[in-house]
């Protein structure tokens, strides 16, 4: 058999693509297979997408064209080396492990297989995540635009340079997390000053949503919209004044750079 898409690891993130793909057109549910660690979870999986799946790895890389490998960190090195032999020439192997360098991948399958990484978020399951993805050898421009297809459908997508990946991972992999604590902090204002608990979390998590969304869609400078908010003398200077005396944007840069150091670390652990 032949598909022209492959996923080891049909998790969340291959969950999330799977419906992208179907939502937008890019593939057929009979272009592509699934593999999966249990039978349960394969029933599921043909049950409701209609795909092929199965419990074997090999297989989904010695039929597939582009190989999603979808597996957590710790697992990307086992199964490369299972696999390795098994790819296509001129396939394509997508990669969604955290902190695992281009390097790494490249030296553990043949060089007539072309190299992606890439770093996607949570969102990816509502449609709106970010993914960042960078190239390695041998990756023509059909098959990166192949990868910005493929993650556009479930998002927004940007292309750079592995030396980014690790920040990446720091700020929009992690990012999700720092942004429901902070609905989570603004709802819990709303409590303390009366609000009922189901619509303080609403209004601070659409106001979140709003805010980000005005500024992708204007282009201006975060700090411009903010003083656009912001009248003299008024009640959300105030507001302002708490945050930075209490050291939030300090915080967020920090853990950032946290997380970033992590990621560093995650493959040696």
């Amino acid at each position: 058999m032949s598909y022209k898409l492959g996923i080891i690891g049909a998790g969340k993130i291959g969950e999330a693509l799977l419906s992208g793909a179907f939502a937008r057109g890019l593939f057929r549910p009979e272009e592509i297979i699934l593999s999966v660690r249990t039978e349960s979870h394969r029933a599921d999986l043909h049950e409701r997408f209609k795909v092929e799946s199965c419990l074997d790895n090999r297989r989904v890389a010695a039929e597939s064209d582009i190989v999603i490998l979808a597996v957590k960190p710790k697992a990307i090195v086992d199964i490369l080396n299972s696999i390795s032999g098994d790819l296509r020439k001129g396939s394509l192997l997508v990669s969604t492990a955290a902190g695992v360098p281009l390097d790494i991948i490249e030296s553990r399958v043949p060089g007539y297989v072309a190299v992606v990484r890439t770093m996607p978020n949570l969102a990816i399951s509502v449609g709106e995540g970010m993914t960042v993805f960078s190239c390695g050898r041998n990756v023509s421009e059909a098959q990166a635009d192949k990868v910005t297809g493929l993650f556009g459908s479930v998002g927004r997508v940007l292309r750079l340079e592995e030396q980014h990946m690790d920040a990446v991972t720091g700020l929009s992999g992690s990012g999700p997390a720092y942004i429901y604590i902070i609905i989570e902090a603004l709802a819990d204002g709303g409590v303390k000053m009366g609000l009922p608990r189901d619509v303080a979390i609403e209004m601070a998590a659409q106001t979140v949503l709003g805010a980000a969304k005005t500024l992708l869609v204007t282009g201006e400078h975060p700090a411009k919209l903010k003083d656009q908010v912001t009248t003299p003398a008024g009640v959300t200077i105030d507001g302002i004044m708490e945050l930075e005396e209490g050291g939030l944007r300090v915080t967020l840069i920090k853990a950032v750079m946290k997380a970033t150091e992590r990621a560093r670390q995650l493959l040696h652990k």
